[in-house]
């Protein structure tokens, strides 16, 4: 690389098609089986009060990323229910300084007394039922037009009643993290980091964010798709984030498992982080993205927010992930010494890692990818012809390559191989990478700090 530059397949019914009553024990079941890596290394005397070191990532720009290190007793807590933890996050227009202890597993699927809810609940007393939406949307007498009518409204009800419950908004000056050995994380919930500054999200398991009700889609692509509503963390207009050793899957529930309607999967997962509308100075760092589609998207479309989407992605594992590692767009991305497995995994078959679009400068170098034997290089790499992606020192299977010549070589819409930046906030930045997969494996995502 060129260096850079200054179904129907078959019904249920909605009570046995999707009940989420996965539970914290099946979570702590797929960690035992090896589903996700979550490893009991020493931690620090203090992991609540940490703050983003300097030069590491853009997230370090201007005054820092510091969340709630500042917090007092009074806005300091321990949660360990979705109750709890809403009444620590508080109101989202509160800048006060808070850190949030998360202490074993939360399932964001249940009420303020804790009772798990599923998605009959939340459909109950909206008139939806999955039967019904696919009979008033067959493409077959309905056409490729957007659905709307009685069915189409009642999906939206049952969907907001989940989104109310689920969806857990961050305030200014956050710090959210786990309560090491405890096997921290939230099942099903939606972090969303909307219009706010200065957040820490770390040593967290993020796991089977689902949407109950997905919209069918007859115009997206050739044969329509079913789409999903939620990520597991949502930045949307948020500045100086700091995501650090968290673990994202949508483990125990896969895609595999899923009905087809209509010819298509029906989908309940949408992105594990993403990062859009604007958000800007994030550093993703040592976390695992495991067993999941579209991972992460940066830019929520191509006339996002020119100047901002500066985002640093250093030292994470990604494996078992189909596409978006990630799909970039207008920023100014650094990717380094990020570990690729592109094995195939719990079904998930890679499609490509980074995508470069609609003009975004990304600067990729020394990231490591592991590839089956009979994989393509150039598939490695996805773009529109106008994005860039410079950088050097990337290795494939233990081998220098230029993955972005490699990527052009097989391609009519070409990579670009300069950019209109240089990194300076590059803290932690390894010249030599040989260990990288086996050194990654055991010291990032949730479980993992030392």
């Amino acid at each position: 690389m060129a260096s850079a530059s200054p179904r129907p397949s078959h019904r249920r019914s909605l009570r046995t098609r999707r009940t989420l009553v996965v539970s914290a024990a099946a979570v702590a079941a797929a960690v035992g089986a090896g589903v996700l890596v979550m490893n009991a290394n020493a931690y620090p005397v203090d992991l609540y009060h940490q703050v983003l070191p300097a030069k590491d990532g853009w997230a370090a720009s201007g005054s820092g990323t510091t969340g709630g290190a500042k917090a007092d007793a009074a806005h300091t807590f321990t949660v360990s229910t979705r109750a709890q933890l809403v009444k620590a996050l508080g109101s989202a227009t509160d800048t006060t300084p808070r850190i949030i202890k998360v202490k074993g597993t939360i399932d964001a699927n249940t009420n303020d007394s804790g009772k798990k809810l599923t998605c009959a609940d939340y459909a109950s007393g909206t008139g939806y039922s999955l039967s019904a939406y696919l009979k008033a949307f067959d493409p077959a007498t309905y056409g490729k037009k957007a659905p709307s009518g009685t069915q189409e409204t009642a999906r939206k009800a049952a969907q907001d009643k989940q989104k109310k419950n689920i969806v857990l908004r961050v305030p200014s000056n956050t710090t959210i993290v786990g309560v090491p050995g405890t096997r921290a994380g939230i099942l099903g919930g939606s972090v969303l980091v909307q219009n706010v500054k200065n957040v820490i999200i770390r040593n967290l398991t993020f796991a089977d964010t689902q949407d109950c009700f997905p919209q069918w889609d007859p115009t997206d692509g050739s044969a329509g798709e079913w789409n999903s509503n939620y990520d597991s963390v949502t930045l949307r207009g948020a500045t100086n984030v700091w995501a650090d050793h968290n673990t994202f899957t949508d483990a125990p529930t896969f895609d595999k498992t899923e009905a087809t309607y209509y010819g298509r999967k029906y989908q309940v997962h949408d992105g594990a982080l993403d990062i859009t509308n604007g958000s800007d100075l994030v550093t993703v760092e040592r976390n695992q993205f495991l067993n999941h589609d579209k991972t992460m998207l940066i830019g929520s479309s191509d006339t996002d927010s020119t100047g901002k989407l500066r985002v640093t992605i250093h030292h994470n594992l990604w494996k078992g992930i189909v596409q978006r590692a990630p799909l970039a767009r207008i920023g100014q991305i650094h990717l380094y010494n990020n570990v690729y497995d592109t094995t195939t995994v719990n079904g998930y078959a890679p499609k490509y890692s980074l995508d470069s679009r609609a003009k975004a400068q990304v600067v990729a170098e020394r990231n490591v990818w592991k590839i089956p034997a009979d994989a393509k290089v150039a598939k490695l790499l996805s773009g529109d012809g106008t994005g860039s992606v410079a950088g050097t020192g990337n290795l494939v299977n233990g081998k220098a390559t230029d993955v972005v010549a490699a990527y052009n070589a097989a391609n009519s819409k070409k990579l670009k191989t300069t950019v209109n930046w240089t990194p300076a906030l590059t803290a932690g930045l390894q010249t030599t990478v040989t260990s990288l997969l086996t050194d990654l494996t055991g010291t990032t995502g949730a479980g993992t700090l030392s």
